[in-house]
């Protein structure tokens, strides 16, 4: 049985990877997410993440649809419990911003969707720095206090603004930031290492990054020369033509043949071997890509392996 890691200084203990719902009513529809889900389940993940504008980008779409669905298969299955449920607000077109109006508005359509009466993790998705932090932190801690949101966190988030709310928390006693959610994998370093990371690592912060393979880029899958249809082709194609990216696929080749498994599951494995961070985000369209992300819980990568990927990826 894979150990479930402590989220920073919560109460909550999740598995080393957390599924991304992104996917889910977009290019996974609900019987596929639902297969998705069991499969996550069925290997002891119990750290789900989404967000109230998971797919608003997609025609004929209005926000919250992955929320729906990950609602309907936690009241299917009966397993509200053994499910952490991250949910974010400030992108859904019905409540955009971080007003205290609109957090609270969208923490109750969120639960509303979910089919839940709390949130175990609510993330501000985007800062909005016009918006006081005292206002955001404590709209939040009222949520908190209702018994509808259990903890909060941030992503997207300068180390400023993440600094001053973590202050004001401290100062009055509210409820603070636990989690943070950066994005960060082998090939985009830059974000979260230095003030963010050291920030995270001093307050007792845990990161759950997103973006862990690169749009798909650290699974192997894009190589030169080689053309793959998808949503995420162009993120993923940024890579392809960078020295980094040349570097950091050689050294994980070499590393996944060494242990016999996959390219992705050796980026996963560098990322939740970072210094704070405790489960990397990957999504899976369908229950065939789940096993190399699934692995990130049994392989251990020695020291040396972790120091070349690391130089790799400088």
């Amino acid at each position: 049985m894979t150990s479930l890691r402590k989220l920073g200084s919560s109460d909550l203990e999740v598995f080393p990877l957390a599924l991304g719902g992104n996917v889910f009513g977009w290019t996974a529809d609900e019987a596929t997410s639902f297969a998705v889900l069991d499969a996550y389940s069925a290997a002891g993940g119990n750290f789900v993440d989404t967000a109230d504008s998971y797919s608003a980008w997609v025609d004929g779409n209005s926000g919250g649809e992955s929320e729906t669905i990950i609602g309907r298969w936690v009241h299917k299955r009966g397993n509200r419990d053994d499910v952490v449920i991250a949910t974010k607000v400030s992108q859904h077109p019905d409540f955009p911003g971080l007003t205290a109006a609109t957090i609270k508005a969208a923490a109750d359509a969120s639960l509303t969707r979910l089919g839940t009466d709390h949130i175990d993790l609510y993330y501000t998705h985007f800062d909005k720095p016009e918006v006081p932090v005292e206002e955001i932190i404590g709209a939040l801690d009222e949520l908190v206090k209702a018994g509808k949101v259990r903890h909060i966190a941030a992503s997207n988030i300068s180390p400023e603004r993440l600094r001053e709310s973590l202050e004001f928390s401290d100062r009055e006693g509210l409820t603070r930031y636990v989690a943070l959610q950066p994005h960060y994998n082998l090939v985009s370093r830059d974000t979260y290492e230095g003030g963010l990371q050291d920030l995270a690592a001093r307050s007792g912060l845990a990161a759950v990054p997103y973006y862990a393979l690169a749009s798909g880029f650290l699974t192997g899958k894009y190589r030169p020369g080689t053309t793959v249809e998808g949503p995420r082709a162009a993120g993923a194609g940024q890579h392809l033509g960078t020295e980094r990216g040349v570097r950091v696929l050689a050294a994980l080749d070499e590393i996944a043949r060494a242990h016999g498994t996959e390219v992705a599951t050796v980026a996963l494995a560098w990322l939740a071997a970072r210094p704070t961070v405790v489960a990397p985000i990957a999504s899976a369209r369908t229950p065939d890509q789940l096993p190399p992300l699934l692995a990130v819980a049994e392989i251990e990568l020695t020291d040396e392996e972790i120091t070349r990927l690391t130089a790799a990826s400088a």
